[in-house]
């Protein structure tokens, strides 16, 4: 695929996503060269050791394009002024990587039978509809983010997002209020920079 021009690859998202369903195919060679890279380390750093063996990067990073350009030639995406397409190629790659695990983790082709899995387990595929995009992929990222803190920090957050107060988590936990609001504090920058950062 060659390079976009320089004029391209200085345009904000909803301008080429303008250009593009207007029919000018190097927008779609822009966007292709600007999310790429980030989504093929997305896809190596949520795949699994065992998953990875029966998986592709490149693979991942194919079905998103197609899925994404599909869909807009259907007009079923907008990306506001100011706004990038960064957290809708999110949740499209995480669903393919979530559908993925499942299928390769079926009766018959469980990879769990022939590559050690460790302690890694199989995503759930979860629908995505244009309706509700930013909400599933905060919930996505959630899942993910939750998966990778200590027990004792998942079981504060959890306690916060079904609606708990500071003081509540502190005295169910046997942790101080500053503890649990350090937790917190350090969760939602985490949160931050998995949804604002896409390298």
């Amino acid at each position: 695929m060659t390079a976009p021009s320089d004029e391209l690859a200085q345009m904000t998202d909803h301008s080429l996503l303008q250009k593009l369903k207007d029919g000018h195919q190097s927008a779609a060679t822009a966007l292709y060269q600007r999310y790429a890279g980030h989504l093929r380390a997305l896809t190596a750093r949520q795949s699994s050791a065992a998953l990875s063996s029966r998986m592709d990067p490149d693979d991942i990073v194919q079905s998103v394009f197609r899925t994404f350009f599909r869909r807009v030639n259907t007009d079923q995406y907008e990306v506001p002024r100011g706004d990038d397409l960064w957290k809708l190629f999110l949740v499209i790659a995480l669903n393919k990587i979530r559908n993925a695990a499942a299928h390769h983790t079926a009766a018959k082709r469980d990879v769990r039978q022939t590559v050690h899995m460790g302690d890694a387990t199989p995503g759930a595929a979860i629908a995505v509809t244009p309706d509700g995009v930013e909400l599933t992929a905060l919930r996505l990222v959630i899942d993910d983010a939750i998966a990778i803190l200590p027990e004792s920090s998942r079981e504060m957050v959890r306690l916060r997002i079904d609606g708990h107060e500071v003081g509540e988590i502190a005295a169910r936990t046997g942790r101080s209020k500053r503890s649990v609001e350090r937790v917190l504090q350090q969760f939602r920058d985490q949160l931050q920079g998995l949804l604002d950062d896409p390298a």
